[in-house]
């Protein structure tokens, strides 16, 4: 770690996950939160936190047996099982075309008029710096998302894209391999996740994928945790909104 980056850690630090109020998620696709943060999702609906889920495409190309119009309904519905086995009753749909047929300006637009109106503290989406990931909607919803958080509390760019301002304090990126901040989960959050994913997501996942997934999610699981000395943990790449601008050491803290 570099001074610079030590300083900043004192300087503007990560926000604090658990001691903020108001979370939301934003996901690429429906199952995207539940495979990124569901653990995390849960732990923080149980606590009575306020939390928001926005998934950005329909999902229609999830699927080679389902044809496209049907796969829709049936993806929004096995989101909106998930987000209530999770404790999540908060659940928004840009229905954005899956497979990146959008315009990231659509897309930026869409995530800042739901980030005006629920007000969230602290935004939540896949990150968009991992080297290996190559999904079209994964690296646009992480642009987006992080444009939409910084200039959450700008009125002035905020009206420019279609939406109010809202005081947010930071982005938490899961699926990162750089996490910073950590929350600690326990196998029972761990199961929750696991099954909002593979029995909920049924169109996504066939017996040998979702055994992949689940040998995968418990890997993660336990690596994170056990380097915050307990059994199970979610990581997340978290910057602070005064880190997210001409701080180039913020992402190294």
């Amino acid at each position: 770690m570099s001074l610079t980056s030590f300083a900043l850690r004192f300087a503007s630090p990560p926000p604090e996950i658990e001691k903020c109020e108001r979370f939301l998620f934003i996901g690429p696709h429906p199952d995207d939160i539940e495979i990124g943060a569901g653990a995390t999702a849960a732990k923080l609906a149980a606590m009575g936190k306020a939390v928001c889920f926005l998934v950005c495409t329909d999902g229609r190309y999830g699927s080679e047996t389902v044809p496209p119009e049907e796969l829709i309904p049936l993806r929004r519905a096995e989101a909106q099982k998930s987000a209530e086995l999770l404790g999540v009753h908060d659940l928004r749909f840009l229905d954005l075309c899956d497979g990146g047929f959008y315009s990231e300006e659509e897309l930026c637009r869409g995530i800042a008029e739901v980030i005006g109106n629920f007000a969230p503290d602290l935004v939540f989406a896949p990150d968009p710096c991992v080297a290996s990931e190559c999904h079209t909607d994964h690296l646009r919803v992480g642009r987006a998302a992080s444009r939409a958080a910084y200039f959450a509390p700008y009125s002035g760019v905020a009206a420019h894209m279609g939406a109010v301002p809202a005081p947010v304090k930071g982005i938490a990126y899961y699926m990162t391999a750089r996490p910073n901040r950590y929350v600690k989960t326990d196998e029972a959050l761990f199961k929750k996740q696991l099954s909002s994913v593979l029995d909920c997501h049924l169109s996504q996942f066939d017996e040998a994928a979702g055994k992949a997934l689940a040998l995968y999610l418990r890997l993660r699981s336990v690596d994170f945790g056990l380097r915050r000395f307990t059994l199970h943990a979610e990581g997340f790449r978290c910057i602070s909104a005064l880190g997210m601008h001409c701080m180039p050491e913020s992402d190294f803290i």
